[in-house]
């Protein structure tokens, strides 16, 4: 079983020169983004000091449940 690139999320960490991080994220709808965010902050001992959001915080991140349930009791 694959998963389709829809699905995929992605996290794009930028260390630049002066010492800032940059961190941009793919696929990741809603407000999930910003926990990832603060995981990168705590990870990096960093603060956040700016932020921009995209498209995608404005989204409804879809489950899917695959799971099969027995009901027979």
């Amino acid at each position: 079983m694959g998963f389709s690139k829809m699905n995929q999320k992605k996290l794009k960490i930028t260390l630049l020169p002066n010492g800032e991080i940059k961190m941009h994220t793919e696929g990741i709808k809603g407000k999930k983004c910003l926990d990832y965010a603060k995981l990168l902050e705590q990870l990096a001992d960093a603060k956040i000091t700016a932020q921009e959001l995209t498209s995608e915080y404005y989204e409804t991140e879809v489950y899917e449940d695959n799971n099969l349930y027995n009901t027979e009791q």
